[in-house]
Formats: C-alpha cells, sequence, structure tokens
C-alpha cells in the first residue's frame, strides 16, 4: 500500500527521490518521507501529508547527497503522522529503514527487545524492524547485508524495505516478500521503487525481486542477491516497454479523466493480436496452450477483489452463457479463510490490475497447494501474480495511476469476452452465427466507446444536479447487475457520496424503503430480454417521488419518457453491453467528485495498490 524509491549514483538523490515519491503517491499519501546519507551522516526528512508537504522541507535545508531512500505512506500501525512517518531510525540512529508490508509477529519481537532495553517512539512495526536488524549489527560481527538477512529469518509478514547505514555511502539493502520491490539499473546507478514508474525516464533495465530475497547494491561491488537462506541468486534482467509519457497526465487535469478517455486505445490493445476479424477467429496464446486443461475443468472459480471481483462478475455471466462452464466468482479476501473445497480439476483465474493484490495472491496460493491451475489476468508485466500463475494473459490497458481504477476494469472485461469466446468455440457450445456476429460487434467496440465518451457533456450536468445529495443507487439486471455495483463503487471511491448497487429486482426486497424525492436512483436500462422489467422497477421508483438517471440504447423511446435524465448510448449486443454502459458511470462520478472538491486521484484512505491484508 506504500510506496518506496532509492537511489544510489552521481546524481544528486534528492530530487531523484522526491520525482519518484511523486509518481507513487497513488500507492499511499497519509505522509512522506527521505532519508539520505550526508557527509557519512543520516539525515531524515519527513511529514504527514502529501509528498509535497515533505518537498518543502526538503528545499529549505537543500541537503547534498548522492544516495538515499524514500517513502510514501498508507496508515497500517500507527496513525498519520510525523513520528509514524517512514524513514525510521534505529535506536542508535546507526541505521535508517523504509518499509511496504505488515509485519504480523511485531509485538513479540519488540517486547524481546524492550527487555533488552529498546526504546521506541512510534507505534509502528517497521521501527521495531529497524532495532531488530540494529540488535543482530550489535550483537554480531556481520555486515549490513547480513544482518538484515538474519534478522528477516525472524520475521512472519510481508515485506519490502530498503536499508541504509551511516558512515557507508556505497550501499543501499534491499529485500522483498509479499510486497513489490524493482531495482531499476542505470550506468554507474541504480534505483529502486515499487514499480517502475519513478525511474523508467532514466533506464529501462530493471530486476524484479522474487519473494525472500535480500539483495545487496553497490557502486562499487555491483548487485548481489542472496535469499534468506542465503543461497546466492544470479540476478536476471528484463528490459521495460514503458514509456514515461504513458505515467503523465498529457494534459488532462486529473489522471481518473486521461484514463477514461483511454479506454478505446486500453480495448483495441487487449484485442490487438487476439481477435482476428479477417478470420472469424479469436486466439489467446495461453488458453491455447491449456486447452484441454479449460475444456475438461469441473469448473472455473474467479479470485479477485474491488473493480476486479466486478469484472469476474461480468465474465461469470459470459463464461457461462456462452462456454456453458460452471463458474464462481470469489471475493480472495474470504476465499482462503472458508477452507474452500479446489481439486487440480479446477481453473482459478486470479483478477488484479496491479498484480500485486496481497488477499488475491493469497487466494492463489492456497489453490496452487490444492492442485488447481493459476490462470492470472493482471495489467503489469512481471508483476507477483504474473510470476506465480501457471499460465496468463494480460491485459493490455497501459500504467493506471488513479486509485479509481476505469480503463482497467474494461480492459478486464474485454479479455474475459474473448476467453469466454474461445472458450465456446472450442466446446461447440456457440453457433457459429452468434460467434462471427460477436467477433464484428467486438471489434466495434473501441468507436463505440469513443461515442459514449461524447457523451460527456450529459454526466457533467447531471453531476451538477446531484453532486450534493447523501445517497444513490445503482440498479442494473442481468449482466449489468456488476455494472451497477461498479457504479456504486466509483462514486462512493471518490465523492464520499454513500452509493449500493443491487440487480433491479432486488429493489423490493429492501432499498426501496429508502427511495424518496432526494435519492437519485440510476438504472442500466438498455434493450435486452429485460427491457420491460427493468421499465417496471422504474415506475415503482417514480411512484414514490424518485429521481431517475436511466442509461438507454440510441432511440429510446419508453424510458426517455419517465426518467428525469437519460444518456443515450449505442445498440451493442447485451452480452458486450458492460464496456459501454459503465463510461457515463464513471463519467458522472468523475465530475460529482470534481464539484465537490474531492482529491479525484488521491481518496482520502485509499491506495492504488493494495499489498497488505
Amino acid at each position: 500500500m506504500c510506496g518506496i524509491v532509492g537511489y544510489i549514483g552521481d546524481k544528486q538523490a534528492p530530487p531523484v527521490l522526491i520525482k519518484g515519491l511523486k509518481r507513487l503517491e497513488y500507492r499511499g499519501y497519509d505522509s512522506s518521507g527521505i532519508a539520505i546519507i550526508n557527509d557519512s551522516r543520516i539525515e531524515v526528512f519527513k511529514k504527514q501529508g502529501k509528498v509535497a508537504e515533505m518537498e518543502n522541507l526538503v528545499l529549505d535545508a537543500d541537503p547534498q547527497s548522492s544516495l538515499g531512500i524514500g517513502h510514501t505512506r498508507w496508515a497500517t500501525h500507527g496513525s498519520p503522522n510525523d513520528i509514524n512517518s517512514h524513514p525510521h531510525y534505529s535506536n542508535s540512529g546507526r541505521i535508517a529503514i523504509i518499509h511496504n508490508g505488515i509485519i504480523e509477529n511485531y509485538a513479540s519481537i519488540k517486547e524481546g527487545l524492550l527487555k533488552r532495553g529498546y526504546t521506541f517512539e512510534s507505534e509502528t512495526d517497521t521501527e521495531v524492524l529497524v532495532n531488530l536488524i540494529e540488535d543482530v549489527l550489535l550483537h554480531t560481527e556481520v555486515s549490513l547485508a547480513e544482518a538484515v538477512r538474519i534478522a528477516l529469518n525472524q520475521v512472519v509478514g510481508a515485506y519490502a524495505i530498503a536499508v541504509i547505514e551511516e558512515g557507508n555511502n556505497d550501499q543501499i539493502v534491499v529485500a522483498k516478500k509479499g510486497s513489490p520491490l524493482v531495482i531499476g539499473i542505470g550506468t554507474g546507478e541504480y534505483y529502486i521503487a515499487s514499480d517502475a514508474t519513478p525511474f523508467i525516464e532514466y533506464t529501462n533495465q530493471a530486476v524484479y525481486l522474487e519473494e525472500e530475497e535480500v539483495a545487496l547494491i553497490s557502486l562499487k561491488k555491483g548487485l548481489e542477491i542472496r535469499t534468506i537462506a542465503n543461497k546466492l541468486i544470479r540476478p536476471y534482467i528484463q528490459e521495460l516497454a514503458l514509456e514515461i509519457e504513458s505515467i503523465e497526465k498529457a494534459g488532462y487535469d486529473h489522471f481518473m479523466l486521461k484514463e477514461v478517455n483511454e479506454q478505446p486505445k486500453s480495448i483495441f490493445d487487449t484485442l490487438r493480436g487476439r481477435l482476428i476479424v479477417d478470420k472469424n477467429n479469436i486466439s489467446i496464446n495461453a488458453l491455447n496452450q491449456y486447452e484441454k486443461k479449460f475444456l475438461n475443468a469441473d469448473r472455473i472459480v474467479i479470485v479477485a477483489c474491488g473493480t476486479s471481483w466486478h469484472a469476474g462478475l461480468v465474465a461469470e455471466y459470459l463464461i457461462e452463457g456462452l462456454a456453458r462452464i460452471p463458474v464462481e466468482v470469489e471475493y480472495a479476501s474470504e476465499f482462503r479463510y472458508r477452507n474452500p473445497i479446489i481439486t487440480e480439476r479446477d481453473i482459478v483465474i486470479a483478477v488484479s490490475q496491479s498484480g500485486e493484490t496481497a488477499d488475491t495472491l493469497s487466494a492463489i496460493q492456497l489453490a496452487k497447494a490444492k492442485g488447481a491451475t493459476i490462470f492470472g489476468i493482471c495489467n503489469v508485466v512481471g508483476s507477483s501474480i504474473a510470476r506465480e500463475a501457471h499460465i496468463g494473459a494480460y491485459t493490455h490497458a497501459g500504467p493506471e495511476i488513479g486509485v479509481a481504477s476505469t480503463k482497467a476494469f474494461t480492459a478486464q472485461v474485454t479479455l474475459f469476452t474473448l476467453i469466454a469466446m474461445s472458450l465456446a468455440e472450442k466446446k461447440g457450445s456457440i453457433s457459429k452465427k452468434l460467434y462471427r456476429k460477436l467477433i464484428r460487434e467486438l471489434n466495434a467496440i473501441p468507436k463505440k466507446v469513443q461515442q459514449t465518451l461524447n457523451l460527456d457533456a450529459q454526466s457533467k450536468h447531471i453531476a451538477s444536479v446531484y453532486k450534493d445529495v447523501s445517497n444513490c443507487l445503482f440498479l442494473g439486471r442481468g449482466i449489468n447487475f456488476p455494472v451497477a455495483l461498479e457504479g456504486a463503487l466509483k462514486l462512493k471511491e471518490i465523492s464520499y457520496i454513500h452509493a449500493e448497487g443491487y440487480p433491479a429486482a432486488e429493489m423490493k426486497h429492501g432499498p426501496i424503503a429508502l427511495i424518496d424525492a432526494d435519492m437519485p436512483t440510476v438504472v442500466v436500462a438498455i434493450k435486452t430480454e429485460h427491457y420491460e422489467k427493468v421499465v417496471s422497477n422504474i415506475q415503482e421508483i417514480k411512484a414514490r417521488n424518485g429521481k431517475i438517471i436511466a442509461i438507454v440504447n440510441d432511440g429510446d423511446s419508453v424510458v426517455s419518457k419517465i426518467a428525469d435524465h437519460v444518456i443515450e448510448i449505442p445498440e451493442v449486443d447485451e452480452r458486450l453491453s458492460p464496456l459501454l454502459t459503465t463510461i457515463p458511470l464513471q463519467l458522472i462520478s468523475y465530475h460529482i467528485a470534481v464539484m465537490r472538491g474531492c482529491h479525484v486521484d488521491q481518496p482520502r484512505n485509499l491506495a492504488k495498490s493494495v499489498t497488505v491484508e
């Protein structure tokens, strides 16, 4: 949940660290700080709030250093304040540390350190870890890297850490378990970060640390990686394809708005090379390799969190409806705690934008242990889920910086659509006529998404009418029920308006009690086999003075006469409709958040990549 950066080389470290932290601020923004070695002394600058708050401290002091580490925090242990901010010193001030993750057994370690005379200023588990490392240094004659390795053998939990030592201007020690950490390799310099965005403008050469690996980064000795069991590892250097332009705002006011408007391209990129229109064919390499596994599976279990879980719900409709394979969609955060029945005949699809979601990683590790085949769907090349899965496929959405996921959702739904259609064609559970029709319609989706984006003015007007409401209801039927859930999530995430999504038919089983003139209801009411039933639901709301915002098809002549506001989207096959119906809901939520003065890209209490349980 936190962001980590580090630098060692011939540049001035503070500007590199601060710039990197700003690029990682979507991972946490309760507080931030840096630690540098200046004239052999460790200096720490940290401050509650955004990175800009801490940057002012650094600008005033103007420290000089070519080595440093930095951190932007999403609070786990201890409230957000200056004292709990990272970096943390050891008691003697000899070493400083930054940490992403949770040390689960910190309380017992702390108790032992207290008995040995250590004191603690903060409430964090991180200060416990840095003093454990110091304790190893004091009682053994080992290097810092070795002390870190020994200390981590006593730790239970997740971590990505970077450690520096007073008087040692030539090394940073880093380690990783359960939280991402990547090392950028430049010419005579090294970078560290939670992901590649802080250093991509300097180098595209990177090493991703694997689980329980400790790396010594030194200008003199180079890069040396060992496991915490002390096995020497040969670094595998990857060449990154990420471009600096993809992580800038490109003239948009917010990353979220940029990413909403990138969806025609991100959907096209996810289809590219897989949807072969002139041959009426879909080709997904991983699916082709494991074709028999999928076709003979007892069921498919989709594990995910948040927006990715909603994409999994859409996939359930698609895969069961087209391929006739049973599908279960599980919250990854609950999956392993209910002792699930998983066998070697199950396919478990793990879905995560970042590929680092801790709950999803834990879920697939459990499923692997029970013999299931793991198929990963994520957006970040080289991420933990991509490495943990047996096979998988990337969504090609490009970097998503805004905390509220938008283009990643539609890219996931696009990929699931391809998977469902491909499995259906392989099983023979779809007619050739319908298969060819869906291929043509799917090929036209990027253009139709752009047409829907062109309706932004209507979304903005609706936002201006309802920006001050306290509650909102979202309704959908069939494959658009998950869209209602996703629309509600977007609104509550970034505008802090309480919102709930429901299947439209469930409204009269409880939520209708809330309906009044002050509570708007957003209804996905496109032409489907459920259309007349949705119209009846709308009538029930109107009879109770409720306000209706309806997403309808072009030329709708029924709902448009009943609803208070309508947004007309292009006609599309119902199976593909979530790729269009979700767009106006994203835009309405965005404009309401802006009008309410909310921080759209970094909503309170949320972080982009949830790397702790």
